[in-house]
């Protein structure tokens, strides 16, 4: 029996409840971790390792992780991919509690964890699709941006807390917990079935990658959207390893809580607008003023060391960034069939993510022995761009933030040229408007 529209809508706020919960973790896990290895170092270099080693494995991976997600079962994707990712973090808590810990072990710990999280990611956004109808992607995405927002909301301020009164075995102790969480959420929906199964599994694992390749790079606007998603996870990149580095660098730890926390309400804001009222058309205008607004408050971030004038950008920033997301993610679903989208987020995530990963590997190089040296004191900008912006170890930083939200303001503009991405509304009804009935009783 296919699921009606609000039966399908519940099951699909259980995982996302779940989700939730996870991701609070994850963000948990995130803040005290790298604030652990900057407090040992005292570089930007070594929390840029921690982000990339987190992140890398699971854009790498993703593809497979969405050839997973169209051939078995989601829901047990899903699951496995939350208890590999809680071995990593136990791998982490293990060596902690006998006291060798080093920042390899780190590494190593995030890794695995991030592998696993490449098997999970694909199976969890083609699940969406799976259990939403085409007037519900809107407000799904608006939902799903919501909990990512968690990790920038509530995690800072309830890991700044337990910091300060109980141990960082304690917070992956908890993140742990918050994996058993989604994987009771995912076991409270019914098993699924899939669609097409018998055709689809006798096909090389090749052959599925190479059609996930196909659908994304033959659509002209998917393919330039993706390009443009790629770039400005670029420069959020930046943004998510150095801005505790460069706030560290003139304040304390609570201090970069604080703005992350109260910055990221924007996110929360634009997320629960999203969720609640219903977008239908004009998702490439959203997306190019989304874009202009990212670039500006980006810019914005780097121009004073003034704590209140970097959380009003941050709050820009992040209070934008949902529009910019749901409207990629809108006109991307509707312009994919279903029982493709698994392979197609797979794909999509590592080429979108390509930014991410370019971005952690040379964000602490930049820092430290590029950008920084300029304007430190007798630093080559001292005298000119700091006399604007100021001088001191994290003020290169904010140089590289500002020009970064220069070229995203710039790319905007082009992106507003762009015929491809205007097509793309008119492709969307490809996808039915009903669940196509992935998820039944």
């Amino acid at each position: 029996m296919e699921l009606t529209e609000h039966q399908s809508f519940g099951k699909f706020l259980i995982v996302w409840f779940g989700q939730l919960i996870s991701t609070i973790g994850i963000g948990l896990t995130a803040f005290s971790l790298g604030v652990y290895a900057f407090e040992q170092t005292s570089t930007a270099t070594a929390v840029a390792l921690i982000t990339l080693f987190t992140f890398l494995p699971n854009i790498v991976l993703r593809p497979i992780g969405g050839v997973l997600a169209d051939r078995y079962d989601r829901r047990t994707m899903m699951i496995i991919g939350d208890l590999g990712s809680a071995i990593g973090i136990l791998f982490i808590l293990s060596m902690f509690i006998i006291g060798s810990i080093e920042l390899w072990h780190i590494y190593v710990g995030v890794a695995f964890s991030s592998v696993f999280s490449a098997i999970q990611s694909p199976a969890y956004k083609a699940s969406a699709t799976d259990l939403l109808t085409k007037e519900q992607f809107s407000r799904g995405s608006g939902l799903l941006q919501l909990a990512e927002s968690s990790k920038f909301l509530l995690s800072p301020i309830i890991a700044g807390i337990l910091l300060t009164i109980t141990s960082i075995e304690v917070i992956l102790i908890i993140n742990m917990l918050t994996f058993l969480i989604a994987i009771l959420a995912v076991l409270g929906i019914r098993r699924s079935a899939r669609v097409d199964r018998a055709g689809r599994e006798k096909k090389p694992w090749f052959t599925d990658l190479i059609e996930g390749w196909v659908e994304v790079t033959t659509n002209k606007g998917v393919l330039l959207l993706v390009i443009i998603i790629s770039i400005v996870t670029f420069y959020l990149g930046f943004l998510e390893t150095l801005i505790g580095p460069m706030i560290l660098s003139f304040s304390d730890t609570r201090t970069l809580g604080m703005f992350q926390s109260i910055s990221a309400i924007g996110m929360l804001i634009s997320s629960l607008c999203i969720g609640i009222f219903t977008m239908t058309k004009k998702y490439a205008k959203v997306l190019v003023i989304g874009l202009v607004m990212l670039g500006i408050s980006f810019s914005l971030i780097g121009i004073s060391t003034n704590l209140y004038f970097i959380i009003f950008a941050g709050f820009l920033f992040l209070g934008t960034l949902p529009f910019v997301n749901m409207s990629a993610d809108v006109l991307v679903r509707n312009n994919i069939a279903n029982e493709k989208q698994g392979r197609v987020w797979g794909i999509i995530g590592i080429l979108s993510q390509l930014g991410f990963i370019v971005s952690y590997s040379l964000a602490g190089f930049l820092a430290d022995h590029v950008f920084n040296p300029l304007l430190i004191e007798g630093g080559a900008l001292s005298s000119t761009v700091g006399s604007i912006i100021g001088v001191g170890s994290g003020r290169g930083i904010a140089l590289l933030f500002i020009i970064g939200g220069v070229f995203v303001v710039i790319m905007a503009a082009i992106t507003s040229r762009l015929k491809p991405i205007k097509l793309l509304e008119q492709g969307m009804e490809m996808v039915p408007g009903e669940p196509v009935g992935i998820m039944q009783d």
